[in-house]
């Protein structure tokens, strides 16, 4: 198939200049190609809408385009992106009609909204993902909750606890990050198609209420200036809750990590979670939650590199822009990824009652016997804590 790209103007390109601009853009790409087709037929129905096509010329692009959702297109490094992957075998199909489907288009508008239409679905996946780990988390909380562990600040141990009390925190925080995600939807749910290139169509009329309504967009995201502008918002805003959510993952991990070490033993991680060592016979190793961690540390750096690169950039489009994919995509499949591991391996936990109870220093209830004090003599709690802590 002959490759011809949206900006070609017939003159060759220098190879390691287009290796370079493409990037890794042409293998990101491939997971937009759907929301890119769903795009592409709304359009094709508003410039039917506006006269722009005829009607038979939108069926058979909407044809040709719900064909392509069953091929495997694989975007090579010459077309550079999934629009023009998408173009040049709606081209194939239709000969000429198939290069009418980009009238009132710039590939600037087309990425965005390609790339919103995916954060929505992978906004919802997240929290899906989420819920289900929240779940695992209560079940783990159901069955063993009853255990009393101690509970930590500082390493030392300071008051009594249990293991309902430690899932449940975990279970709520996941849910608190999780609402965070409501920005990031809100900031994808405006539509940009139609703004081009970042400054409409002069001369040309479109109907942008008309693709916001059939592609459910919220709103029509107004003036046709701002998309570009509003670029590494949305991405921001989603890696942001990505992030803290791993974080949340990151320290439950944390805290087993510790609780299954000898000097602990409050936890016994299943087999089928454990590695081996490759020269020590007796050890079985928490990996699975030292890479939980490790991928939680991770993640700040895609939000830091999406949040920098439009730093101080000068309003209209960059091709900087196009580097804010790999970063969030990263995060997106990092923190989809983590979310199902560690949905599972917390199926895969057993907390050692006895172990508990052998390993609790006493002390920790010192600021309840203050309590005490203050109840039953009326004196108050500094006068409570001095007597106690004499004791100890």
């Amino acid at each position: 198939m002959k490759t011809t790209r949206l900006w070609d103007k017939g003159t060759p390109i220098n190879q390691q200049i287009l290796e370079f601009t493409v990037g890794q853009d042409y293998i990101l790409d491939q997971r937009l190609i759907p929301y890119d087709l769903t795009a592409s037929i709304a359009h094709a129905h508003m410039l039917g809408e506006q006269g722009h096509l005829t009607s038979q010329e939108v069926e058979q692009l909407t044809q040709a385009l719900n064909e392509l959702r069953d091929e495997d297109i694989q975007i090579s490094l010459e077309e550079e992106d999934c629009h023009t992957a998408i173009e040049n075998r709606l081209t194939q199909k239709l000969g000429d009609l198939g290069g009418k489907i980009h009238l009132g288009r710039s590939r600037n508008d087309q990425v965005l909204t390609a790339l919103r239409l995916y954060y929505r679905d992978a906004i919802e996946t997240t929290r899906s993902l989420v819920t289900t780990t929240q779940d695992k988390i209560a079940d783990l909380r159901k069955s063993q909750g009853h255990i009393a562990i101690p509970g930590y600040t500082h390493l030392q141990q300071a008051m009594p606890s249990s293991v309902s009390l430690w899932a449940e925190a975990f279970e709520t925080e996941l849910f608190q990050s999780s609402l965070t995600l409501s920005s990031a939807a809100q900031l994808s749910s405006l539509n940009p198609l139609g703004s081009a290139a970042g400054y409409g169509t002069p001369g040309l009329i479109l109907d942008r209420e008309s693709t916001t309504e059939k592609l459910k967009f919220a709103q029509t995201h107004e003036p046709v200036t701002a998309p570009q502008l509003s670029r590494g918002k949305a991405e921001s805003a989603l890696a942001f809750s990505l992030c803290l959510i791993m974080q949340d993952l990151g320290r439950l991990a944390a805290d087993l990590c510790l609780y299954n070490s000898q000097e602990f033993a409050l936890v016994t991680l299943a087999d089928d979670v454990t590695t081996g060592s490759s020269i020590m016979p007796q050890k079985r190793n928490p990996d699975v939650f030292e890479l939980i961690r490790a991928q939680s540390a991770q993640a700040p750096a895609d939000l830091q590199s999406i949040m920098a690169i439009t730093a101080k950039m000068t309003s209209g489009y960059h091709r900087d822009l196009q580097l804010i994919k790999e970063p969030l995509f990263r995060l997106i499949d990092r923190a989809h990824q983590t979310l199902q591991i560690t949905a599972y391996a917390l199926t895969r936990i057993t907390f050692n009652e006895q172990r508990a109870k052998e390993i609790t220093d006493p002390g920790i209830n010192a600021a309840e016997a203050a309590f005490q004090l203050v109840q039953t003599e009326k004196i108050s709690f500094r006068e409570a804590y001095r007597r106690i802590a004499s004791k100890s």
